[in-house]
């Protein structure tokens, strides 16, 4: 079960923290947690997003919050599947080595 009161952070705090505030703020504590959209179907459409316009970068982090919202594994593969044809299969490949990392990660920390 997805635990929707554990809060989504920029992970650069460190480095930018005016930048990290605003996304806090903003993104993880307005956008993210308006009703209109459950947090599952939001990290869907934010994986599909990042695959899309290969923002590898974020991939990780959002992969992460989708499986802790509910999405399952094997939707995350369908969505990789599906969107071989829509933004292209350097785009899919590229993503299935980051989901391989995070699932095996995630493995490891059972």
């Amino acid at each position: 079960m997805a635990d929707t009161n554990a809060p989504m952070r920029a992970p650069w705090g460190d480095l930018a923290p005016h930048l990290t505030e605003i996304s806090d703020r903003v993104l993880f504590d307005d956008v993210w947690q308006r009703p209109g959209l459950s947090p599952r179907d939001r990290s869907m459409i934010t994986l599909a997003s990042l695959i899309s316009h290969y923002r590898l970068n974020e991939l990780p982090f959002h992969l992460g919050k989708a499986l802790d919202n509910g999405v399952t594994r094997d939707e995350i593969i369908e969505m990789v599947t599906h969107l071989a044809f829509y933004a292209g299969w350097p785009t899919a490949a590229s993503a299935l080595t980051i989901i391989r990392k995070v699932f095996d990660e995630a493995d490891a920390h059972g």
